[in-house]
C-alpha cells in the first residue's frame, strides 16, 4: 500500500490536487491540507455532527469518511456557502436571529440545514428537528436554530419577510405603531 495517495478532490467547486496518506479522513484533509478550518473537529466518532459537510449534496460526517473515497465527488464545506461577501440565507438568518452562541456546532448545523433546504425550502419544524438530530449543540437549546432554518427556507423559497422578532412593531400584524 502506498504511503501517500495523489488525490484530486473537488472542494467548494474548486479542484484540489493533494498528497494524502491513505488513512486520512476527509476532516483531516479539509482542515490540515486545504486550510478549511470551518469544518470542526469534535468527537471523531460520528456522534456530534460538528464535522458535517456535504458530499454530492448529502450531509456526511467528515470524520468517518476517508478522503480517498471522495475522488470524483462534490465536497461542500461551510466556507463554500457564501459567495464573496454575500452570505448564504442560512448564515444571515443564524446571525440575525442569534442562532449561534459559542459557534462550534454552527458549521455542521449550517451544512445539514443546507441539504434539507435544498430539498425542501418550506421544511416544517419537525422536519428540521429530524434533519438536525445528529448535530449536537450545548449552548442554544435549538429553538433559535430551528427559527433560523425556517426563515432561511422562506428566503430561499422567495419570501424574504423576516420573522416577527426582527420586524418593527408597526410591521407585525396586530402590532402597535410608536409615534
Amino acid at each position: 500500500m502506498p504511503t501517500v495517495l495523489n488525490l484530486e478532490l473537488s472542494v467548494n467547486g474548486e479542484p484540489r490536487q493533494l498528497l494524502v496518506p491513505p488513512h486520512h479522513s476527509l476532516l483531516e484533509v479539509l482542515r490540515e491540507r486545504c486550510g478549511l478550518t470551518g469544518t470542526k473537529h469534535g468527537c471523531e466518532l460520528g456522534e456530534c455532527g460538528t464535522c458535517t459537510v456535504l458530499l454530492d449534496g448529502e450531509p456526511v460526517l467528515a470524520c468517518l469518511v476517508l478522503a480517498a473515497e471522495c475522488v470524483g465527488r462534490r465536497i461542500e464545506t461551510v466556507e463554500g456557502l457564501s459567495v464573496g461577501a454575500e452570505l448564504h440565507p442560512l448564515q444571515r438568518a443564524f446571525a440575525d436571529l442569534g442562532a449561534a452562541q459559542c459557534g462550534y456546532c454552527t458549521p455542521g448545523m449550517l451544512m445539514t440545514a443546507k441539504a434539507l433546504l435544498d430539498e425542501n425550502p418550506r421544511a416544517e419544524e419537525m422536519e428540521i428537528r429530524e434533519a438536525l438530530a445528529g448535530n449536537l449543540c450545548r449552548c442554544t437549546g435549538y429553538w433559535k436554530i430551528i427559527e433560523a432554518v425556517q426563515w432561511a427556507g422562506r428566503i430561499l423559497a422567495g419570501d424574504p419577510t423576516p420573522p416577527a422578532i426582527l420586524r418593527e412593531p408597526s410591521e407585525v400584524k396586530g402590532g402597535c405603531s410608536h409615534g
